[in-house]
């Protein structure tokens, strides 16, 4: 039996799309149904790793999970990883295929909707509902001819589509309206409704305005979602960082400042995510030297493009600001891209990235070569000098060598550090509760301020997920998606 389905696109990429597909992935889950999200391709620098070794889009695990779900590819068949303003690695089915440039990859999407609908009947036939999102906007018309992700897949999986609008961007309403008169025949009956989203105000304001939707479309408005403050989910991709969602109010009482490096190809930037919630941290995204001032740690990022990257570190100054800071004492952390940056250089000789070899930071005796084979494992270690359990997944091409003195203990080397400066493979370290506290008090103790010994910010996305989920069932015509899924 297949699912049935429904599908959520929107007006433009960052309209809230991903948070809608996840708050109806936890609202069915909660009305008692097998539901599963679905994507057919997603552009996005957030990876993760799934158990079997897979690449997919972060958005779709955050959407898993709110399903109570394992992360699995068929949620996610192609990921589009950008590396260049032109070009993006592609992955299908948790597998690089190697770069492509925009035309190489619209001739190879003939091939890959295959693998799309393959992957999706596996999916449909073991659940109830499958929640479909869209990617970008069905309005596109110079896409619509090799289109493989919106309303050419809902056509596939028989989804009625919810059109979403963010307001807060103004002229929502004329998107709305605009996306409806560019819509092919058979992609009106497709369209089922509008949500607007990111709405602030007394709703009852916009009654006209829905009135006039329906008289001009003959569609409803089924819902009007609020702004929602500090979610408490990770982000889909850099959009939010780079629009300042990171940049949060410096804490009244005793606290410490980490400085976060904002790398032009910065990717799974949800490492750090949970260091925003420790009322005890000031987190800080610094992209020019005189930002970074005297912060009392300074995390480098994963990147999608580390020989540009570094680079850029080194043109912008940024570099010399970060070894500037390292000696003065404070701690100098690189995760994945960041952890190859802290070393002495970095070689790309089978042009992944361009090619060269680039000098790193000499903060970290520690050589990479970027290797044709990609690294996509989940892993569980113990941290050398805490003792303290973690866990994660790593994603990198690169091959590191050093003598430092190891991170980690467990099922390989992923890491080195020497005096004050560390880094590591290990996507998700700072997801360990215990770690970060521990992470954080000895930030605390090296300012002189007595250590708080207890977790006081755990990481848990369950009470996330549901704040969502009942504030969407609150805003948006469940019953009207009910008769829409039993179409």
């Amino acid at each position: 039996m297949t699912a049935r389905a429904l599908m959520i696109q929107g007006t433009t990429s960052d309209a809230g799309k991903s948070v809608l597909v996840t708050a109806l992935c936890r609202i069915l889950l909660q009305d008692g149904l097998r539901v599963a999200p679905f994507k057919a391709q997603n552009m996005s620098l957030n990876s993760f790793v799934t158990r079997n070794g897979l690449e997919m889009g972060r958005a779709q695990v955050v959407q898993a999970q709110a399903a109570r779900l394992d992360p699995d590819v068929r949620m996610n068949p192609v990921l589009l990883k950008p590396s260049s303003e032109v070009g993006s690695q592609v992955v299908v089915m948790g597998r690089p295929q190697g770069n492509m440039t925009v035309g190489q990859y619209v001739r190879y999407k003939a091939e890959v909707w295959r693998t799309v609908c393959e992957a999706y009947d596996a999916l449909a036939a073991e659940f109830d509902v499958v929640v479909l999102e869209g990617a970008g906007s069905p309005g596109e018309v110079n896409l619509k001819a090799h289109d493989i992700v919106n309303m050419r897949m809902a056509r596939y999986a028989g989804a009625p589509v919810l059109l979403a609008g963010d307001i807060e961007r103004g002229g929502v309403f004329a998107s709305l309206v605009g996306h409806y008169e560019v819509m092919e025949p058979w992609e009106r009956e497709l369209l089922a409704g509008y949500v607007v989203n990111r709405f602030r105000g007394d709703a009852s304001l916009l009654r006209p305005a829905l009135d006039f939707m329906e008289e001009r479309t003959g569609r409803p408005v089924l819902g009007v979602i609020p702004y929602l403050h500090d979610l408490g989910l990770p982000q889909e991709d850099s959009v939010g960082f780079k629009n300042g969602l990171f940049q949060r109010p410096r804490p009244d009482g005793e606290h410490v400042e980490i400085a976060v490096i904002d790398l032009p190809h910065i990717s799974n930037f949800t490492d750090f995510e949970p260091l925003l919630a420790e009322p005890d941290v000031f987190l800080r995204i610094v992209s020019q030297p005189a930002d970074l001032q005297q912060p009392d740690a300074v995390i480098l990022p994963g990147s999608k493009n580390v020989i540009a990257d570094i680079a850029f570190l080194h043109s912008s100054g940024l570099a010399d600001a970060i070894r500037h800071v390292a000696g003065t004492g404070s701690e100098i952390v690189g995760i994945c891209g960041g952890f190859q940056m802290l070393g002495q250089q970095i070689a790309d000789p089978h042009r992944i990235e361009g090619g060269g070899v680039r000098p790193g930071l000499a903060l970290l005796p520690l050589t990479t070569v970027l290797d044709p084979d990609k690294t996509l494992v989940q892993k569980r270690f113990i941290h050398v000098e805490s003792g303290l359990p973690v866990h994660g997944y790593e994603i990198h091409h690169g091959r590191s060598a050093s003598q430092a003195l190891p991170v980690l203990q467990g099922d390989g080397d992923t890491g080195a550090r020497q005096a004050n400066v560390w880094g590591s493979y290990l996507h998700g370290i700072f997801d360990s509760d215990p770690f970060r506290r521990w992470f954080i008090d000895r930030l605390r103790q090296r300012r002189g301020l007595a250590a708080l010994g207890k977790v006081a910010a755990p990481y848990d996305l369950e009470p996330a997920f549901d704040r969502l989920a009942d504030t969407v069932r609150q805003h948006l015509d469940m019953e009207a998606v009910y008769r829409l899924l039993e179409r």
